[in-house]
């Protein structure tokens, strides 16, 4: 059955209008030229210069000369170098320096694409029905930098989606290096990048067991005044400072809407660009609510996966994502912990899907592999596209694969609720595939999303068109669920073994029969299915059963008349009713009819065992 793709009628992409002014340096020799020049100005020469920089740039960006003074800053080191006392130059002057090392930077001139969508902390003064959202986008400029930009939408009681219009000023945030360093973790980390050499060594004899980044810094200069610096010594050294770099604290403004709010590079670690952040929406064991996004960090020279973490989208701290298999660019995190453990997907070994477990949310070192690729859309590679979506039938898990002519499509799995490495449904065909709008672009023949949601039984997913622009679209979820899980459901053995428990599940929802036939199957039951009351009973009249498990709202037929007509016919077998229906009365009238045991919707699943295992060891008079 063909999936019903509604393609929303909004599109995001690049606007070479949006610009930050970032620190520009030209290298020291110019560097110093420069600031002699401006120094042999007369005052009223740098008045008239910055006059007219501030009547060319100041409307264009907010706080400009906040801007200008750290731009200022990150010169003045050279000062003492020319022999220029700084207390001799007016305010004026150093904001006048500061423009000569500025330049603007549009962050999403070559491209605006995978997206990810996330429901706002913010969910107040709404109509009934809607839901605030929140979509990240890597926003890619000159040089193929990128950064993530953020746009806020309301989704409706119909499902439509509308976007608030971006804001004209962006607001890059305040960068603070706030950091405490283990040496042990430092240095592991260093070795899972690849990266090795002596050098090291000597970096970090100068330092105890735990540092600061000051202190680190100092052992760096240190270590270039002592040794023979080679070409590959010097990168070495840029990967220690990257790493101490890629620890950090960022805040925005609080006047600054969230379309304003742009994550530039701002530490080495990231000089060649932020990609492809995966937000999740995580609740923590105290009920809490954190965001967190997963993203590549890229130097030039090595790849970091790093972890963004945020409570209300002003304040994000970064840390580096450690261990053994923190590799890769597919790592996604679930939204909340699984038996007590962080539980994230990956692709190591740049093919196949895993599941990583772990006690802390920043350290992976184990991994199962769960899917490989099977289906020629997907022949050269899978991966994840964004965290899995808890439903009541498992995790929801988007993929992505890759097939013939380097084309990208969407897929999906289901994985089991409490067991995530047991996929128990696929689609067998693409969830999306790029149409004729969508395959032309930056990347021909792409579409890929970074995470997507559920709202108002639809599946929403932004995802980006070849890696040029983002659009969004839905897919009902029951189609999903009708097409993930197999239309014929047999059991392992056709015939029941000696002593095993025989259960017939009467639901007319194919996704809870595939459930129900997983979870008890799993348990050594044999089970039969039937989609309805009259399926059910000619079941009972062909075969023996030692429990009925049924849902009581079905077509044609159902639970209750079922049970009715059992009893009628005086058919002893023991029912268990289940129904998603929250009425008291429901329950009442099924325990009247004589139902063993009444059960609530979304299952659950530990309890029902509990329950089937005393029925069968009341039936069967023994221990279970």
């Amino acid at each position: 059955m063909a999936l019903t793709v509604n393609r929303k009628p909004v599109k995001f992409g690049p606007d070479p209008k949006r610009v930050i002014l970032k620190f520009f340096y030209p290298g020291g020799k110019i560097a110093k030229s420069v600031i002699n020049r401006i120094i042999k100005l007369k005052d009223a020469e740098v008045t008239e210069v910055f006059n007219q920089a501030l009547r060319d740039f100041s409307k264009r960006h907010r706080n400009i000369t906040k801007l200008l003074e750290k731009h200022y800053d990150n010169v003045s080191h050279l000062f003492a170098e020319l022999d220029i006392d700084e207390k001799l130059i007016s305010k004026e002057r150093k904001l006048l320096i500061g423009a000569y090392f500025s330049s603007e930077y549009s962050i999403e001139s070559a491209a605006f694409f995978n997206p990810s969508i996330v429901e706002h902390p913010d969910q107040s003064e709404l109509e009934e029905g809607q839901k605030r959202v929140i979509v990240s986008f890597r926003a890619t400029g000159e040089g193929h930098i990128s950064s993530i930009a953020f746009r806020m939408g309301i989704i409706d009681k119909d499902n439509n989606i509308t976007f608030e219009k971006p804001g004209s000023l962006l607001d890059p945030p305040e960068f603070v290096k706030r950091y405490v360093y283990d040496k042990k973790v430092f240095i592991n980390k260093l070795s899972e990048m690849n990266i090795y050499k002596d050098v090291i060594d000597v970096v970090m004899s100068k330092l105890g067991d735990k540092f600061i980044y000051g202190e680190l810094q100092k052992a760096l200069s240190e270590t270039r005044n002592e040794i023979k610096l080679t070409y590959s010594k010097s990168n070495v050294l840029n990967a220690i400072s990257w790493l101490a770099n890629s620890h950090y604290e960022i805040s925005f403004s609080l006047d600054t809407a969230l379309s304003e709010r742009v994550i530039f590079p701002v530490s080495y670690s990231e000089s060649n660009g932020i990609e492809d952040a995966r937000f999740v929406r995580f609740t923590e064991d105290d009920g809490s609510i954190t965001y967190y996004a997963t993203y590549t960090a890229y130097n030039g020279f090595a790849i970091l996966p790093k972890l963004l973490k945020t409570k209300d989208f002003f304040d994000f701290q970064s840390i580096p994502i450690n261990g053994k298999y923190a590799q890769d660019k597919n790592l996604a995190l679930f939204p909340r912990k699984i038996n007590g453990k962080y539980v994230m997907c990956s692709r190591i070994d740049g093919e196949n899907l895993y599941i990583m477990f772990s006690d802390k949310v920043n350290y992976w070192d184990n991994c199962k592999k769960i899917q490989v690729s099977r289906a020629p859309w997907e022949f050269i590679k899978i991966g994840n596209c964004g965290s899995p979506i808890e439903t009541e039938y498992g995790w929801l898990l988007i993929t992505h694969g890759v097939g013939t002519m380097r084309k990208y499509c969407l897929g999906a799995v289901m994985l089991d609720k409490d067991d995530p490495t047991k996929v128990i449904g696929q689609l067998n065909e693409p969830l999306l595939m790029p149409n004729e709008e969508e395959r032309e672009g930056y990347v021909p023949n792409v579409v890929y999303s970074c995470g997507s949601m559920i709202y108002n039984d639809e599946l929403f997913i932004p995802y980006a068109m070849s890696d040029y622009a983002s659009t969004i679209a839905t897919v009902p979820l029951k189609e999903i669920y009708e097409n993930i899980f197999p239309e014929e459901l047999k059991t392992k053995n056709n015939i029941p073994g000696k002593d095993q428990m025989k259960i017939l599940v009467v639901e007319d929802e194919l996704a809870y029969r595939k459930m129900f036939y997983s979870r008890l199957s799993d348990e050594n039951y044999f089970v039969e299915l039937a989609s309805d009351g009259v399926k059910a009973l000619m079941s009972i009249a062909k075969n023996k059963f030692d429990l009925i498990i049924s849902d009581i709202n079905m077509p044609d037929f159902d639970g209750f008349q079922l049970l009715e007509y059992m009893n009628k016919k005086n058919i002893n077998i023991p029912v268990i009713f289940i129904t998603a229906n929250k009425d008291d009365e429901y329950e009442t009238k099924g325990l009247k009819l004589g139902a063993s045991e009444f059960m609530r919707k979304p299952v659950n699943w530990e309890a029902l065992l509990i329950k089937v295992a005393k029925i069968k060891k009341k039936l069967f008079n023994k221990n279970v």
